[in-house]
């Protein structure tokens, strides 16, 4: 099964350093939104520890199913808060860990500059309607997985509180996870789409709509320990350190919220 999931889409990074004494290695399973900051958070820890971060990522969904059957990982960094409980209580994961690390925001996203053009005045969830239902928006609309991706879900759920989820159901197209919702809009297989806010942090103003938080349920993510990486001190190190206020500061750099 881990093979199967390393060849459909698994991106490991591997940061290797000076062989200190103590240097030990982590391997993390990350929930595809914040495969991102995860990578820049595994280089600086390396960097003040010495101990090797080894990141793989895929939807929220198929990390919890890949770790009841016995992936090798140490620390999920999941999508939501359900996932790492429901693995504390299978005794999988070590209940008390569990701590939420950041909150993630959505946004609706277009390669094409003049699309969604945001620079206009009007308020984001007018704008969200008229693009939404404009018989202008007759292309594919790309959207993570609901059943599996809390980002897709939290789409949902804002074309649901909007009043438009009926207008553009024939035309929405699903991505495995996030990152693939983010390539098929890239790539122009869909017109625009909804993506972690934190996948397209640094693109134009003009490509992108941030999501009003009031129309999807929040979306905080949990890290936790688990059972094989409780003897792992690299793991252990792994989730004090994103607790750290440098790490907070990647976390929110991001787009996303981070505990105080």
């Amino acid at each position: 099964m881990i093979k199967r999931y390393i060849q459909i889409g698994t991106l490991s990074v591997f940061l290797f350093g000076s062989a200190a004494i103590n240097a030990a290695e982590t391997f993390v399973a990350v929930a595809a939104n914040f495969y991102p900051a995860a990578k820049e958070i595994a280089q600086k820890f390396f960097i003040e520890t010495q101990h090797t971060a080894t990141l793989s990522f895929a939807s929220n969904g198929k990390l919890y199913a890949q770790i009841t059957h016995g992936a090798p990982y140490d620390v999920l960094l999941a999508a939501d808060r359900e996932n790492p409980t429901k693995l504390a209580l299978k005794k999988l994961a070590v209940a008390q860990s569990r701590f939420t690390y950041a909150t993630g925001k959505i946004a609706l996203f277009s390669s094409d500059p003049n699309l969604i053009n945001a620079e206009t005045d009007k308020p984001a969830e007018e704008k969200l309607f008229d693009l939404l239902s404009s018989s202008l928006a007759t292309s594919k609309v790309a959207i993570a997985n609901p059943k599996i991706a809390p980002y897709g879900k939290a789409s949902v759920e804002t074309l649901v509180n909007l009043g438009v989820y009926e207008v553009i159901q024939a035309r929405i197209v699903q991505g495995e996870n996030i990152s693939q919702t983010h390539q098929f809009i890239a790539t122009g297989n869909a017109q625009f789409g909804f993506v972690a806010l934190s996948q397209i942090i640094h693109a134009n103003q003009s490509q992108k709509i941030i999501i009003p938080e009031h129309l999807y349920q929040p979306l905080q993510q949990d890290a936790i320990l688990l059972n094989r990486g409780i003897e792992n001190q690299a793991a252990q190190e792994f989730m004090s350190f994103m607790k750290t206020d440098s790490v907070k500061k990647i976390i929110r750099q991001y787009g996303y919220s981070a505990p105080l």
